[in-house]
């Protein structure tokens, strides 16, 4: 009966000595390992589960600011100074032009110097109804400069055309000779800068982009080539030839018609793309050679009529350019030319 009680007995339990000695170190070592094994094997599982959920999180955050970027951008068309600067470093298309991107931040750019000059030289509140007439005018008018710029980088692409810092440099430098002066370059990044709302760099983008259209349109106009050659020996063959004649012998209809007109007298630091200057550089009378201005607009051939010591005065024939427009309007019609924005017409705003 002693033995069936003893063996039903619970055992006792050893009691852990609390003074650690060299005996039972190893044991105490092994009690508190034990503790530990609890906790190791879920934080594991928690830790995994916590960088899931990280990555998770972020993947939905990035896609909510691409989300309400692309609202702001598309169907809101918010254009303020920070989104601008974000259209400049992500290349985002607000159109395409024959397979090429057009940039937003150039739709930007222009549409922001042309609010700004409006808020701050005509004190035009944008708001207004007159002012949302002019806000969609120059929001066509920033699309179709944006459309054009990029054509026009298309073609240079495949003609080779290039246009170097250093001619950046001489057209910024020419545009610093003002019809009062010559002006620092300080004076002449604060006027633009309050005039147009623009930054030195935007400047300069600006004229990249005017030269690679003036020397694409010259490149491409066969016709006006044709036309230049053939004043140009008109004009050999008489010297004495009077401009409206010449105008009139090489003809032309619309835009493509060559016109003749006088300045009338003008000061010697007229800006009207170089042909002042070509006009002082003659005799009274002489004809100049064909020139191509820096408005880029055409073939200017100059008669001197008159100078003095502040004025000038000649008479010119304008072959003008047309092939360009040409192209880019024949592109519109083959549905070659999309916008990614809506841009309301004057009339619509008007109703």
């Amino acid at each position: 009966m002693k033995k069936l009680l003893h063996k039903w007995r619970k055992p006792v339990q050893k009691t852990i000595p609390t003074r650690i000695t060299n005996e039972t170190v190893a044991e105490h070592r092994e009690r508190i390992l034990a503790g530990g094994r609890r906790f190791k094997y879920p934080m594991q599982y928690a830790r995994h589960r916590l960088v899931s959920m990280t990555i998770v999180i972020t993947l939905v955050a990035f896609l909510l600011i691409l989300l309400v970027g692309w609202w702001q951008l598309y169907p809101a068309q918010n254009t303020n100074t920070f989104l601008y600067r974000v259209t400049r470093v992500v290349p985002l298309p607000v159109a395409s032009v024959d397979g090429e991107s057009v940039k937003y931040s150039d739709y930007l750019m222009y549409y922001n110097s042309s609010a700004h000059y409006l808020k701050q030289s005509e004190q035009l509140n944008l708001n207004s109804n007159d002012g949302q007439l002019q806000n969609n005018h120059i929001k066509r008018k920033s699309m179709d400069i944006a459309i054009a710029n990029s054509y026009a980088a298309k073609l240079a692409r495949e003609l080779g055309i290039n246009v170097s810092q250093q001619r950046i440099d001489q057209v910024t430098d020419d545009d610093r000779n003002t019809s009062t002066g010559r002006i620092s370059q300080e004076t002449y990044d604060a006027s633009a800068l309050s005039i147009l709302g623009w930054t030195p760099s935007e400047y300069r983008h600006d004229t990249k982009n005017r030269l690679i259209r003036q020397d694409v349109a010259y490149a491409i106009d066969a016709k006006a080539k044709q036309q230049q050659e053939k004043a140009t020996q008109l004009i050999q063959n008489d010297k004495a030839i009077d401009f409206d004649v010449l105008a009139k012998e090489l003809g032309g209809e619309g835009d493509a018609k060559v016109t003749a007109a006088v300045s009338g007298l003008v000061p010697r630091t007229n800006q009207d793309g170089g042909l002042t200057r070509a006009a002082l550089s003659l005799e009274k009378g002489g004809l100049s050679s064909p020139i191509r201005t820096s408005a880029g607009d055409g073939y200017y051939f100059v008669k001197l009529l008159e100078k003095t010591e502040t004025q000038v005065s000649y008479a010119y024939v304008r072959i003008p350019l047309t092939e360009f427009n040409s192209r880019l309007e024949a592109l519109k019609k083959q549905d070659k030319v999309k916008e990614f924005i809506k841009i309301a017409d004057e009339v619509e705003t008007a109703r």
